[in-house]
């Protein structure tokens, strides 16, 4: 009932917590950031206000004139001053609900060249994000189409919540069928690997469950705290909880259905056997995630800073669910959890996984050779990768996209996104006035890459001024990004006028200042996280060779994972780069959910070897018994994050598809293939310094099917007294 009501009302306030406003994220001390401050300390900028832009035309393609510019005024004033009313949401909790409705702030933009069309900034208050504001803007896009209609004029819409409308709509369809496909996904797989109908339903229901819980918990303790969170992040943790809490689902009852073959045994007593032996894994598993998100609390981008604490909390809900609801689920259900199956008791290896063991007994290095080359090779697509700041929403054949398609004909690319000089003058200095400003406006206008430069806007104390201009590039590309962080910013530092300070902010002076801080933020974190993820094995594996083994393998399925993510989006899909959020969570997603899988099958590979088997049948009999569990964890945790493939944020897309991708890679390369090949090939040597226990022989193991073929040499047992 607590996971059941958390989720429902978490879903209901989290947009009352999220943020897309890069400048929110930013630390005090960017130019951007300074620039927002004097917005909304000298001409009482609301830092919740969404911005668009709306087009006016004729509705027969001719200039506007005289008598059109005026109804365009007259008709712009009217809808400025009438309160815009919020649908009503049905079937959602009144208290739950935040009324929305308000009165837009309408001003006007840039007319076209040749006069054919006429802009207007609009602006409502709140979040893009929020149900009820998007409900108010298209009762406001629906109201100025037909006020203007009535006067022979079309309208368009772009920018902000626009695009994020356009491409919501455009995208709801197609999300709402990939969740569904991947929930039936998780259900087939798991009801195929078992032929159960309880395995099929059963972990995504305890799943949810603990989700809901975990996502009240974030979302309670942003509101608590007045914590802002990225759009994405309540998607991105939903979708991560989804996969790892199958997978930890599957590993026990993969170990559970094992406890249970050829004995009779008490149901509850392999629950407990099977939560104790893979709990190990399973705990140290999360924990790695937990630490390796935890790095992101050091961030100075904000988004980074809220997104790492929130996953590592999430994960830790969701291993309390592992180790009490999930085994307790089992000894509950006992054999009835593997109904109507009636061949669950008998172990039959596939022929595919016959030739796996085959080749980690005989070929273990050819294995090793093989894997490592086309991880390599996949690698080398980041050979010129290049960032991705935009914002855009991804909207290609949209209506917002056309509308925006349209200005850039008549207009710089730039003129739907201004930029902002914003100058205010300090301590005792004189008023500012046109004329002291005119050299600063001067240098703008004749730096290269400046489409135009308004004449500037003083306050009403004229304390203060904002001086808008425009790009010749796309205010979201990385030209512009490039131009704002040099010229533009060198040409304002050398022309602010004396007892003044200047700061430029917009969409391209925001990207350029959060390129800066996750530079910085990637230079610290990605190495701090692989010494702890590295730390976190050597204490688990208590050995050193190892850890360094399986963070070199981890790295090189990382690389591969973003060389083949670059060669997509950037290569074939023509994307201007990978969204600059993809390497750092790739990183973590990667290394954290990929050692997850290392960590299942270097601790079986460990108990089978104490156990008394040589290194390669060792080797084999481990991969025989977790290679189905891992394959099928891998395979459903890149099933979650498909989901998210769908979005319509490019960000989001790229995260969910490539994360996809390097999940299967770590599955199904990684963990069956490349690391249990080079335990093998190193026999004890994997586990080095670890000490041989014992000194006496030990009677020698019965031989096997694993052992086949392998060398004689065992990993030594401490002899019976």
């Amino acid at each position: 009932m607590l996971g059941l009501t958390l989720t429902v009302a978490s879903q209901e306030l989290v947009h009352r917590v999220t943020d897309s406003r890069f400048t929110d994220f930013l630390p005090r001390g960017y130019d951007s950031v300074s620039a927002w401050n004097i917005a909304k300390e000298k001409f009482a900028a609301r830092g919740d206000s969404e911005t668009f832009t709306m087009l006016v035309a004729r509705t027969d393609g001719a200039a506007l004139t005289t008598q059109d510019r005026q109804r365009v005024t007259e008709t712009a004033t009217a809808l400025g001053r009438r309160r815009v009313t919020m649908p009503e949401r049905d079937g959602v909790p009144a208290f739950l609900v935040q009324d929305r409705s308000q009165t837009p702030r309408i001003t006007p933009g840039e007319t076209a060249p040749d006069g054919k069309f006429r802009l207007l900034t609009v602006s409502l208050t709140g979040s893009p994000d929020d149900p009820g504001v998007r409900g108010v803007y298209r009762s406001f896009r629906d109201a100025a189409r037909a006020e203007f209609a009535g006067v022979g004029m079309r309208t368009g819409f772009t920018g902000g919540i626009a695009d994020r409308v356009d491409a919501s709509d455009a995208q709801k369809t197609t999300g709402i069928v990939a969740a569904a496909v991947a929930m039936c996904l998780i259900m087939l797989l798991s009801g195929w690997v078992f032929r159960s109908v309880l395995a099929a339903v059963l972990p995504l229901v305890a799943v949810s469950l603990a989700s809901g819980v975990a996502g009240g918990l974030v979302i309670g303790t942003a509101l608590l705290t007045g914590t802002r969170l990225d759009p994405s992040t309540p998607s991105v943790i939903g979708v991560v909880l989804l996969g790892i809490g199958i997978d930890y689902f599957l590993f026990l009852l993969f170990r559970f259905r094992e406890q249970l073959r050829g004995r009779e045994r008490d149901a509850r007593t392999a629950a407990a056997d099977a939560a104790s032996r893979v709990g190990t894994a399973i705990t140290s598993a999360a924990l790695t995630i937990v630490v390796a998100f935890a790095t992101l609390g050091t961030a100075a981008f904000g988004q980074f800073r809220v997104l790492g604490p929130a996953i590592a909390v999430s994960v830790l809900v969701m291993l309390a669910a592992s180790l009490t609801l999930m085994p307790a689920l089992l000894a509950v259900c006992g054999r009835r959890m593997f109904w109507p199956s009636r061949t669950w008791r008998q172990d039959r290896p596939s022929a595919a996984l016959d030739r796996l063991t085959s080749g980690l007994t005989r070929r273990p290095a050819l294995l090793a050779a093989a894997s490592a080359v086309c991880l390599a090779a996949l690698a080398a697509g980041t050979l010129g990768m290049r960032l991705d700041y935009g914002q855009g929403g991804g909207r290609t054949h949209t209506a917002s996209a056309a509308t925006a398609a349209e200005i850039a004909r008549s207009l710089p690319l730039g003129a739907a996104e201004p930029q902002n000089v914003y100058v205010a003058a300090t301590g005792t200095a004189q008023p500012l006035t046109t004329a002291s400003l005119a050299g600063l406006t001067t240098a703008l206008t004749g730096t290269a890459g400046v489409g135009r430069v308004a004449a500037p806007v003083l306050n009403h104390d004229r304390s203060a001024a904002r001086i808008d201009f425009f790009l010749t590039s796309d205010a979201g590309s990385a030209k512009a990004r490039a131009l704002v962080l040099g010229p533009v910013r060198t040409a304002v530092a050398r022309h602010t006028p004396p007892g003044t300070r200047a700061h430029v902010t917009g969409t391209a002076a925001v990207a350029a200042d959060v390129s800066t801080a996750v530079d910085r933020d990637m230079r610290r974190i990605l190495p701090l996280a692989a010494a702890l993820v590295a730390l976190i094995l050597l204490v688990l594996l208590r050995s050193v060779a190892g850890p360094l083994l399986l963070m070199a393998a981890i790295g090189l399925g990382f690389a591969a994972t973003l060389g083949g993510g670059t060669l997509v989006f950037q290569h074939l899909l023509g994307r201007p780069g990978v969204s600059f959020t993809l390497p750092l969570v790739l990183f973590l997603f990667v290394v954290a959910l990929g050692t997850d899988y290392n960590i299942l099958v270097g601790d079986r590979i460990r108990e089978e070897m104490n156990g008394g088997l040589p290194a390669r049948a060792g080797v084999a009999k481990a991969v025989r018994r977790t290679a189905p569990a891992v394959v099928a964890a891998g395979v459903v945790l890149a099933g979650s994050f498909v989901t998210l493939a769908v979005s319509p944020e490019p960000s989001t897309q790229q995260i969910g598809a490539v994360t996809a991708f390097g999940v299967l890679l770590s599955s199904l390369v990684v963990s069956v293939v490349l690391v249990p090949a080079l335990a093998a090939l190193l026999g004890r040597g994997f586990w080095w310094p670890l000490r041989r226990r014992g000194t006496h022989r030990t009677t020698p193991p019965a031989p096997t099917h694993e052992g086949a073929g392998h060398r004689t040499e065992r990993w030594p047992v401490k002899a019976p007294s």
